[in-house]
C-alpha cells in the first residue's frame, strides 16, 4: 500500500505556499502553489545533466563548477561524485528555504551534499553571479533551473537563455569550458541560439518512452 504524503514544512512566497513533502524515506516533493517544482524519484535527468557536464573535465586536477539551482541537491551530488578533491564546486539557490531543507530533511537523499568541504553555497540568482563573474572563471557552468528554456523564455531580455545571456555565459567559461542546461522539453531556437553564441552544441534525451527530459552541453 502507497504512504500518503505529508508535508515537512511549508512557507509563503511572492510564488505561493512553498512546501517539502515526504512519503517514504526516499521520496520527497518540493511543491509551489500546488504544482510539483521537482521530485526525489525521477532523477535520472539531473544526474545525467551532471554527467553529460563535467565528462571532459576528467584530466583537470582542479575544476572550477557552478552550478545554478540547488533544488533538492541531486545535480550537486552526483557532480561532487564524479570531481576530484581540489574541484572547487559554486551553487546559486534564489531560496534561503531551499537550502535550509537540504542542511535539514534532505540532506539524507544527498549524503549531505552542501556540507562537501569543495561546496560553497551562493544565495542568489546565478544569472547575476555570471554576470559579475571574471571572465573564464569556471571550467563548467551547469545550469538546472525550473523548466528551462522553453517558448516562454525567447525574450531578448531572457536571464539565462537569451543571446546576451549565452555571452556572458561563454565569456564566463574558461577555453574549452562546458556549459549544461537541463530542459523540461526540447527547444529547437534555444539550441540554435547556444551554436550561434559560438559553443559547438549537443542535445541529448535522457530516458526512454513517453515525454523526455533534454540536456543541452555547449562546448566553448
Amino acid at each position: 500500500m502507497t504512504r500518503p504524503w505529508r508535508t515537512l514544512a511549508s512557507v509563503d512566497t511572492i510564488e505561493g505556499i512553498l512546501e517539502l513533502r515526504q512519503r517514504s524515506e526516499t521520496d520527497f516533493l518540493i511543491m509551489i502553489d500546488g504544482r510539483v517544482l521537482m521530485n526525489s524519484f525521477s532523477r535520472t535527468s539531473e544526474e545525467e545533466l551532471s554527467r553529460l557536464s563535467l565528462a571532459s573535465l576528467n584530466t583537470n586536477p582542479a575544476p572550477r563548477v557552478l552550478v545554478g539551482g540547488l533544488g533538492m541537491g541531486i545535480t550537486l551530488r552526483t557532480a561532487l561524485e564524479l570531481l576530484p578533491p581540489k574541484a572547487t564546486v559554486t551553487v546559486a539557490e534564489l531560496n534561503p528555504i531551499i537550502l535550509e531543507w537540504c542542511r535539514g530533511a534532505l540532506a539524507p537523499l544527498t549524503s549531505n551534499a552542501v556540507a562537501d568541504p569543495r561546496v560553497h553555497v551562493e544565495l542568489g540568482d546565478v544569472a547575476d553571479l555570471i554576470a559579475k563573474s571574471k571572465p573564464a572563471a569556471f571550467d563548467a557552468i551547469v545550469l538546472d533551473l525550473y523548466e528551462g528554456p522553453n517558448h516562454a523564455s525567447q525574450s531578448i531580455n531572457d536571464p539565462f537563455y537569451s543571446n546576451a545571456a549565452l555571452a556572458k555565459q561563454r565569456a564566463a567559461l574558461a577555453p574549452g569550458g562546458v556549459l549544461g542546461v537541463w530542459s523540461e522539453d526540447a527547444d529547437a531556437p534555444y539550441a540554435k541560439r547556444l551554436a550561434a553564441a559560438g559553443f559547438a552544441v549537443t542535445t541529448h534525451r535522457i530516458g526512454s518512452g513517453g515525454r523526455r527530459h533534454v540536456v543541452y552541453i555547449g562546448r566553448r
